[in-house]
């Protein structure tokens, strides 16, 4: 089985490149999936707090691999020559992945911070920043977003933060400092899509 792996911060356009690679042809399975299917085992709402503990304590029972295995079964299960994983939090699932796969690529997805929070809260899944705020909410912290700093503020620039500092205390960091491959999305949405289809069809070429 090949592997290509995407990993980046929230909001960097994984699941963009992710949609790509559907289109593609390519089986996709996400990371997160785990953890929310694992939330509706439980009968919790799928909310950043309740995903982050369920996430945090999954790695903490069975190791910092956890997700990554039960992913790994899932996608053996598919029986597809080239599968692309969704969201990687860390090393140890790079790792892993690089040790069952005849073949493994780490792709970094990266954009800019203000940008992402942006496409978060734009696409208003339950865990994202901003999400269960008012329209008037939103639009107060729209303007507070493009302030002169060009830097993202408020209540979801927070939420934003701290996701991403549980997700870097996975070893995020790690991971994305051994990817040998980088998509940048840091132009238009078409941009990206192309980058992404050019990459894709690289790395599944016989």
């Amino acid at each position: 089985m090949k592997i290509i792996g995407l990993i980046g911060l929230p909001g960097s356009g994984k699941g963009e490149a992710s949609r790509i690679a559907m289109q593609q042809g390519l089986t996709v399975v996400v990371m997160g999936d785990v953890i929310r299917q694992e939330a509706a085992r439980q009968g919790l709402e799928p909310t950043d707090v309740n995903l982050g503990r369920i996430g945090c304590a999954l790695r903490e029972a069975e190791g910092p691999e956890a997700v990554a295995r039960r992913i790994f079964q899932e996608a053996r299960a598919r029986g597809e020559e080239t599968v692309v994983v969704d969201g990687l939090r860390s090393r140890e699932e790079a790792d892993y992945f690089a040790s069952q796969a005849e073949e493994f690529y780490l792709v970094e997805v990266c954009a800019p911070a203000e940008e992402r929070l942006r496409w978060l809260r734009a696409r208003g899944r339950p865990d994202d920043p901003g999400s269960g705020l008012c329209e008037a909410d939103k639009q107060d912290q729209d303007e507070k977003i493009i302030s002169s700093c060009g830097e993202p503020d408020g209540q979801a620039a927070a939420a934003l933060e701290q996701r991403e500092c549980r997700e870097m205390g996975w070893g995020m960091c790690q991971a994305m400092e051994a990817a040998s491959l980088k998509l940048v999305n840091d132009g238009s949405l078409e941009e990206f899509r192309e980058n992404a289809r050019k990459l894709l069809d690289i790395l599944t070429k016989d």
